[in-house]
């Protein structure tokens, strides 16, 4: 506890304590006597003396009897029996008292209390004068999470995936182990580095790994700490930051989340927040006051740069962006070799090949894999990680856990199979498709079964591989009408995955008839992203709506014509698929083939299904 804390606390417990002892303290009254009694030993002339007080309308007699008792009695101030004649003729030795009368200690605790509570005050103002620690002085102190130097053991050798934004970041660790280097050939390093890329990526891991390589100390706090309800409560925070980091320089100062505090400014569309803005305008004040002999590095990461104000990724603030994207196969497998370095693999787990199966997935997602792959080992009683371990946290983390304890129909596991037979052969038939590696109607999450692909690491997508995907997506529902005739409610994710994919290729890409316009763009005062009301004419409107069915009929008749092709494949598959509840890409391609597969009677379980491309399969009716 702070000394300002305890000072508070002491000076309330003597207060109370005084207080307590100037109400409680007795004040050596003598016993209370009846006025009857009183009466009759004044006739008697038992009363030896007599003090009275007389308070407003009453008198108070106080004194001693002839055998020494002490006695208090009360009675009205016109009362004949108390007059001061009457008591003199009975021999009392009378005398008259003031109206007040205060006690020795009760005059002590007063005079104590008024001197606590002045030297209080005093506390409080010198306190104030100093900038002391009580939470009204602190309330616009930053928030930074502050490590020393040599605290973080974080290295670029933890960090993989992101080997050029590793070199960007190299030039910033440089800098601040060697900055004379930089200073006697007049080079500026960027006062600001913006990381950018998705959530899970690893910004955050290497702005750690900066502070790590060049050993200076590290301040990290979030966009959102500096703003709140009180105007001008966040612009003292980034004062009270930069003025700590100007104290520890050579250091770094790391923003996550940025975009909380740096958004554009005057496209609120509810109107404008004076105390986000009033943030950002101290913010970019502090950064202009870097001066080049400086060391102080800002690293910042969002996953919009989109929405940053332009003021704040001007050159003199943040110089330079640095991407940190989703990483590749030979990332993805350097990731989880990282990750893999505290848990027991089995030999027969191959990493390359798990990075192969997992892709779009990020760092965040890869360790996470892990970890359930680790966690199902152990609930399954073994000390090694195997593939089946691996295989099953796939499914778990994109689908959620298994549900074999849901009583489903075997009509409706045979629509089931047939609606994720419909995607794999699909998909295998196109020539664009991403491949499924597994197919399966054990229910998991909210799905009855799935279809998981191996999609790969592409740059660029050709307007006839996105037709292939939008075939595959429906082929789920016409497998159904090809097998039975009748289509049912399961297919509602599949025609909304269709759907957007094929307005993006309208309305973002010029992939159909409507021509190469962007219809779907940022504009002022709107942050979203699709087609908005105001950028284009109704007749356009209607030429987007066409070009949308058109697309999605196609593929949709398309589907049905290769399906109703390959029926025969199509009912071998699914009767496979009801035995066994679980397919793989090779049995796909082994009945495609016309081969046959061994008759296995009970459910099987695999260590090599692949991807994260899971497709949700069918959901049960909202209805």
């Amino acid at each position: 506890m702070k000394r300002a804390s305890w000072g508070w606390g002491l000076a309330a417990a003597v207060i109370a304590l005084l207080l307590l002892i100037s109400l409680v303290a007795p004040r050596g009254r003598p016993g209370e006597l009846p006025l009857e009694d009183f009466t009759a030993a004044l006739r008697d002339g038992q009363v030896a003396t007599a003090n009275v007080q007389y308070q407003n309308n009453t008198a108070l007699l106080t004194g001693k009897l002839e055998d020494g008792q002490e006695y208090r009695t009360r009675t009205l101030a016109a009362d004949p029996a108390i007059s001061l004649a009457r008591l003199q003729a009975a021999g009392v030795n009378v005398s008259l008292a003031s109206n007040t009368r205060l006690s020795p200690l009760a005059v002590l605790s007063g005079l104590l209390t008024l001197l606590l509570i002045i030297g209080l005050v005093v506390l409080l103002l010198r306190g104030r004068q100093s900038g002391g620690t009580d939470a009204a002085s602190t309330f616009g102190k930053s928030k930074a999470a502050v490590i020393s130097e040599g605290q973080i053991k974080l290295t670029f050798a933890d960090v993989a995936g992101c080997d050029e934004a590793k070199q960007d970041l190299q030039e910033v660790v440089d800098f601040l182990r060697q900055p004379e280097r930089y200073h006697q050939l007049g080079a500026r390093i960027p006062h600001g580095v913006l990381l950018v890329g998705p959530p899970g990526s690893g910004k955050t891991l290497l702005a750690k790994a900066v502070a790590g390589e060049a050993k200076v100390p590290y301040f990290s706090i979030s966009g959102s700490d500096f703003v709140e309800m009180f105007v001008g409560v966040g612009a003292a925070r980034v004062r009270d930051l930069f003025e700590q980091a100007r104290k520890s320089s050579p250091c770094i100062v790391f923003i996550d989340e940025i975009d909380a505090v740096g958004r554009k400014r005057g496209v609120n569309l509810q109107g404008g927040n004076d105390e986000r803005e009033q943030t950002l305008n101290q913010l970019l004040v502090e950064m202009d006051g870097f001066g080049s002999g400086q060391e102080v590095i800002i690293l910042a990461a969002t996953n919009r740069p989109d929405v940053l104000d332009a003021a704040l990724l001007r050159p003199g603030r943040f110089d330079r962006q640095v991407v940190v994207d989703a990483p590749d196969v030979r990332g993805r497998e350097q990731i989880l070799r990282i990750h893999a370095r505290t848990k027991p693999l089995d030999p027969s787990v191959d990493l390359g090949i798990v990075a192969r199966r997992t892709a779009g997935m990020v760092g965040a997602d890869l360790e996470n894999l892990l970890n359930e792959a680790a966690l199902q080992a152990a609930r399954a009683g073994r000390n090694r990680i195997t593939g089946r371990d691996v295989d099953e946290a796939r499914d778990r983390v994109l689908m959620g856990p298994e549900r074999r304890s849901l009583v489903v129909r075997e009509a409706d596991r045979k629509v089931t199979a047939y609606h994720e037979v419909g995607h794999a052969l699909a998909a295998q038939l196109l020539p664009h498709a991403d491949k499924a590696h597994k197919l399966t109607i054990v229910p998991r999450g909210r799905s009855l079964g799935s279809a998981l692909y191996t999609p790969e690491d592409r740059m660029h997508h050709t307007r006839a591989a996105l037709l292939d995907r939008i075939c595959v997506a429906l082929a789920g529902h016409a497998a159904e009408q090809v097998a039975t005739g009748q289509i049912t409610t399961g297919a509602a994710n599949d025609f909304q995955q269709a759907t957007n994919l094929a307005r993006r290729m309208v309305t973002e890409w010029g992939m159909s008839g409507v021509g190469q316009i962007a219809l779907a763009q940022e504009s002022e005062g709107y942050l979203g992203y699709g087609p908005q009301q105001g950028l284009y004419s109704d007749h356009t409107a209607e030429r987007i709506d066409t070009a949308l069915g058109e697309i999605l009929n196609g593929q949709y008749d398309r589907a049905l014509d290769l399906l109703t092709e390959h029926a025969h494949v199509l009912h071998r598959l699914t009767d496979a698929l009801m035995a066994r509840e679980f397919l793989t890409g090779d049995d796909v391609r082994t009945v495609l083939a016309g081969g046959t597969l061994p008759d296995v009677a009970v459910p099987r379980t695999s260590g090599d299904s692949d991807g994260p491309a899971a497709h949700p399969g069918l959901t049960p009716d909202p209805a």
